[in-house]
């Protein structure tokens, strides 16, 4: 898109300032969307870690529960879970990373894990409610990181638009608008230059 200005001193100052402010503005910009590939990319790793994390600690649940059901049965397994007595509660809070706001995710559970009684039920029925509980703060964390994983993708690329909007876009336009002005007026200069030169010529021949 075409600046349109005259051709003064005036406005080639204004296109000037706005020109620089416009390469600051490229700067800032290009520096928010290196900080924030570096959240990104933390986060991407935290992600990767945290579902090996989960898929362990579920892994290990689920092999637990196999094992209790192989001793006991599965339906004195599934009897035995179908009333559970634990709550758990999830507080959100939110904290600014790079002017985002990122959930933050805790929880707080009350009344015992085990439903049941223990002389019927193997240890290895406990055992598994014991890592499916560990596996609670895991997917909390999964979650918010996810989350952050998200806002920073969205932002990083709004940010990549800007910036490319600016480099590519209004800062050229800009400094060709500024190079044109300065021609135009150099040609009014020359013009204006040799027209007092014919006037001066004038008046002496006089």
């Amino acid at each position: 898109m075409e600046i349109k200005v005259n051709a003064t001193r005036m406005e080639l100052l204004k296109l000037k300032n706005r020109l620089k402010m416009a390469k600051r503005g490229h700067k800032l910009l290009k520096d928010k969307r290196d900080e924030l590939m570096k959240h990104f990319l933390q986060r991407v790793r935290e992600n990767k870690t945290l579902r090996e994390e989960l898929q362990r600690v579920l892994k290990a649940a689920y092999a637990r529960i196999n094992a209790a059901g192989a001793i006991m049965g599965h339906d004195e397994v599934r009897a035995a879970i179908s009333a559970p007595e634990a709550e758990l509660g999830v507080d959100v809070e939110y904290q600014h990373v790079m002017n985002l706001s990122v959930p933050v995710l805790s929880s707080k559970r009350e009344g015992n894990i085990y439903p049941y009684g223990f002389a019927q039920t193997s240890g290895e029925l406990d055992r598994a409610l014991e890592e499916l509980d560990k596996a609670v703060p895991v997917m909390l964390k999964l979650a918010e990181v996810e989350r952050a994983v998200e806002l920073l993708a969205d932002e990083i690329e709004k940010t990549r638009r800007r910036v490319n909007a600016l480099e590519y876009v209004l800062i050229p336009e800009l400094a060709a608008t500024v190079k044109d002005i300065n021609m135009k007026l150099s040609e009014m200069e020359r013009s204006n230059a040799t027209r007092l030169m014919k006037i001066k010529d004038i008046v002496r021949a006089r």
